[in-house]
């Protein structure tokens, strides 16, 4: 099949069905370690524009800790219980009963639309150490056993996978997985278009991301890498074979790019991007939402991350994130924020990219 499709009257593309999940439009927003929490999430929410949005990868075996030690559950799953639906909280670990026991209990307790397996993660600390996330894509049986069991114990909630591309670009081998995914029962594939030895170095390839697309017969693909305007989202979805896209770091300091792209697909026009005060506006709700959750101390050292990801591509970021960065109080941080935010919104060939999994 050819991946590539060439026309000038682009339709727009159609809602996607996780199982029973309509995802409309079908545009998700992907589950990234240490940003995508609760607060995070509204600030998306408020903007609109995403047809499923999910929480940071929870580490399996952690949480059975937590339940066997009678302790809070963890952060990670901070406002899920009473989240507007549809939700998908992801999951990690390499044990398909620790998995699939944790899988139940967020269908049972949490009452989550869809438990993700993430397949895909490259950091050393999931593959090296804990031989999870894209480590598995080099042992599909053993991944094909995961999924198989994490469907059962969450019947019917739909279970879906998230992989790379493979482990190093030698041995790619992404197509051979999407068929042990789909055969093991998986209701979507997630693919980031990069292998594991990339980490976020160079291009997704979409290409390879489209070419998987044949071989799965029942399930929706969704591509992932990149996708960071508007136009580069429309853009996907006319040249490749795909159903549905994931957007991820590009997200994060631009909660509204959601909203752009959804605008962009039904050939409306795009909103444009909010003015200054707007932008600072959002910074600071967010904020406040952190230290709600975690109080000022805590709250406003986990806020230097957001505030350097809002300022990123802007002129006078740099500055801004230096000065930020040392923030501890929420009187620190609101004087740099009013004395050092970005005060013109030209993009800046001096912003660094954010690696975050």
């Amino acid at each position: 099949m050819e991946s590539h499709t060439e026309t000038t009257d682009f339709l727009p593309p159609p809602p996607i069905h996780i199982g029973p999940v309509k995802v409309d439009p079908p545009i998700l927003q992907a589950p990234m370690a240490g940003f995508t929490n609760y607060a995070f999430r509204q600030m998306v929410r408020d903007y609109g524009g995403t047809g499923l949005q999910a929480t940071e990868m929870v580490n399996a075996r952690g949480f059975v800790w937590l339940d066997e030690n009678t302790a809070e559950h963890p952060d990670r799953l901070w406002g899920v219980k009473d989240e507007m639906r549809p939700l998908a909280v992801q999951i990690w670990d390499n044990q398909p009963e620790t998995l699939a026991k944790v899988g139940r209990r967020l269908v049972e307790e949490y009452k989550v639309s869809i438990v993700d397996i993430n397949f895909g993660c490259p950091v050393k600390q999931v593959t090296e150490k804990a031989k999870s996330g894209s480590y598995l894509l080099r042992v599909p049986d053993q991944m094909g056993a995961i999924i198989e069991q994490v469907v059962k114990a969450c019947a019917p909630t739909p279970v879906t996978a998230k992989i790379r591309l493979g482990c190093t670009r030698d041995k790619i081998n992404a197509i051979d997985i999407a068929q042990v995914v789909e055969g093991a029962g998986a209701a979507a594939l997630t693919v980031h278009g990069r292998t594991a030895q990339d980490m976020f170095k160079g291009h997704a390839d979409w290409e390879s991301i489209s070419k998987i697309k044949p071989y799965l017969k029942n399930i929706p693909l969704i591509g992932n890498g990149d996708l960071d305007s508007a136009e580069r989202v429309v853009e996907v979805f006319q040249r490749y074979d795909i159903d549905g896209v994931m957007i991820a770091r590009a997200c994060l300091g631009r909660p509204w790019l959601f909203s752009q792209a959804a605008a962009a697909l039904q050939g409306k026009p795009v909103p444009p991007e909010p003015s200054l005060e707007e932008q600072k506006a959002c910074m600071l709700k967010h904020y406040e939402l952190i230290v709600q959750r975690f109080g000022e101390d805590k709250g406003t050292q986990l806020m230097r991350k957001y505030a350097c990801c809002y300022a990123q591509g802007r002129h006078g970021a740099r500055h801004f994130r230096r000065y930020v960065a040392k923030v501890s109080t929420r009187g620190q941080f609101l004087r740099i924020v009013e004395e050092y935010f970005p005060t013109s919104l030209p993009q800046s060939d001096s912003a660094t990219e954010m690696d975050v999994v």
